[in-house]
């Protein structure tokens, strides 16, 4: 039994814990799961056995089926979910707002393109409340799906994050509740000069892997380049007209020579630092607030927690 070959290999002296109870010759109960020990050695490999010394001294054989590490479980939690705590939930069925985003809102697609779904999902109180809590995404990657739970998708708009910001304002909606359209309706409380810093410090640090990417392969990903001149186009006009374009419109062509690799990386280069400049002649002149207004959301929020209280 080596280390590489085995998915349960535990070194001599690690604390673990025994899952299943184990009983003796006899059939009399010699270990109960849940027991706490330390390996001493391997016994053999073929089958793969431990001997594990227990708190009490007595020392065991044990499978490594049949062993955790004692920090990993502590760490990752010992308690599963019960099916009365999910009490046959389908999460997908919470979904508020599903929305279509990336290159069919862009209007960048082309036959290939996939359909990227993004949108909301709102638990039930009992479930939220619960000691389980709820996750704070749902994925799909075979249909390219995800849904935020609610909070999470308010506490990323907040934080002026593109990809939650152009959910609000794509074009492209297959499905809103009522609460979702009341979400929609004041989705201008997310805008904030926020947006300069985050969209522009992401623009930097991508284009600086690019540039290094180009130096040592001597290639870049081109259609990344083109989704950060899209960004850098984006934030602008959130600055100057307080709203979200999705669709690229008039900078269709050229984002698409980017994507094809029809633009030479100096033209890329250059039309990025005139966008940075204004950019930053916009965050001088904008009249959107320093901050969003985070009490109309948490507001929201409040209320759309109380509708789900049965």
């Amino acid at each position: 039994m080596t280390q590489e070959n085995d998915h349960h290999f535990f070194p001599v002296g690690t604390q673990v814990v025994v899952q299943t109870d184990i009983k003796d010759a006899s059939g009399e109960m010699a270990v109960l799961a849940g027991a706490v020990g330390v390996v001493l050695r391997v016994l053999s490999t073929q089958p793969a056995l431990y001997l594990v010394r227990l708190a009490n001294g007595i020392e065991q054989p044990v499978a490594p089926t049949g062993l955790t590490v004692r920090k990993q479980m502590a760490a990752s939690g010992v308690f599963e979910l019960g099916e009365e705590t999910l009490s046959g939930v389908d999460l997908y069925q919470k979904v508020i707002y599903r929305c279509v985003v990336g290159s069919r809102a862009y209007g960048l697609d082309h036959d290939a393109s996939d359909t990227d779904r993004r949108g909301i999902y709102l638990p039930p109180a009992e479930l939220h409340w619960s000691l389980f809590g709820v996750p704070e995404q749902l994925e799909r990657p075979e249909s390219e799906e995800c849904y935020w739970e609610l909070q999470k998708f308010i506490n990323l708009a907040l934080r002026a994050n593109p990809n939650v910001l152009e959910c609000l304002y794509t074009p492209l909606v297959e499905m809103a509740t009522p609460l979702a359209q009341e979400l929609l309706a004041q989705r201008d409380i997310f805008l904030s000069r926020f947006v300069y810093q985050t969209y522009n410090g992401y623009v930097l640090s991508q284009f600086k892997k690019l540039e290094q990417d180009l130096r040592v392969r001597g290639e870049i990903r081109w259609k990344h380049a083109m989704h950060l001149i899209r960004l850098l186009l984006s934030g602008i006009t959130i600055l100057n007209e307080g709203f979200v374009p999705v669709r690229v419109d008039g900078w269709r062509e050229p984002l698409l020579e980017i994507r094809f690799g029809r633009m030479p990386w100096e033209k890329v280069d250059a039309w990025r630092l005139k966008l940075h400049r204004e950019f930053e002649a916009a965050y001088q002149t904008t009249r959107l607030p320093m901050q969003p207004d985070t009490a109309a959301a948490n507001r929201f929020l409040v209320r759309a927690r109380r509708s789900q209280v049965q």
